[in-house]
């Protein structure tokens, strides 16, 4: 069941779903709007190979993008970034969230990944974006995604507690050992 905005804003004042700094105008018909923040990281093209079976640190995976902060983020041409939301959101266990551009970006070419929200995640999130073809200036506090929040049919038994709980800014990818075993997790992008 998809939350309608009078669900939402049952859920936010009985504090189950949290989103801080919170402001009426982010709640839409059938979701809620995510602002843009400061932090950006520009995905660093190259050729040399990055083997997840052997990459060992932040280090390893930080060398392969380039970060700022800015009042305004320039996004240039055919390029990938990770940005992140303003609010930190709570999610009780009973709730996940599709996470979407908002179609005044996409209609200028811009693309995120498909995303979700696991139930009991909590964090600012940290998203893809795949950049357009011109150059594009964003204002940090535009509100640029939207999140669109499911009721399961029974709470999560394990909720969400991966590596990505509790993030803050812009969270590069957190590499786990490879050797046979899987990379990453779901969780709050």
């Amino acid at each position: 069941m998809i939350l309608s905005d009078f669900d939402l804003r049952a859920y936010l004042n009985s504090g189950r779903l949290r989103i801080e700094p919170f402001s009426e105008d982010i709640i839409r018909e059938n979701g809620v709007d995510l602002r843009l923040g400061r932090r950006f990281c520009k995905l660093i093209e190259s050729r040399k190979v990055l083997d997840l079976a052997k990459c060992e640190s932040k280090e390893d995976i930080g060398q392969r993008y380039s970060c700022e902060e800015s009042d305004v983020i320039l996004l240039e041409p055919n390029s990938r970034y990770l940005l992140h939301t303003l609010e930190y959101v709570s999610l009780p266990p009973e709730l996940m969230g599709f996470v979407e551009i908002r179609s005044t970006f996409a209609r200028l070419g811009l693309l995120i990944p498909p995303t979700i929200i696991d139930g009991g995640f909590e964090g600012q999130i940290t998203i893809e974006l795949l950049s357009t073809s011109l150059p594009v200036k964003i204002p940090v506090g535009a509100r640029f995604l939207h999140v669109v929040f499911a009721k399961l049919t029974t709470p999560v038994t394990k909720p969400y507690r991966g590596k990505y709980q509790g993030q803050r800014g812009v969270t590069l990818p957190i590499l786990r050992e490879v050797k046979g075993k899987s990379i990453s997790g779901s969780g709050g992008s």
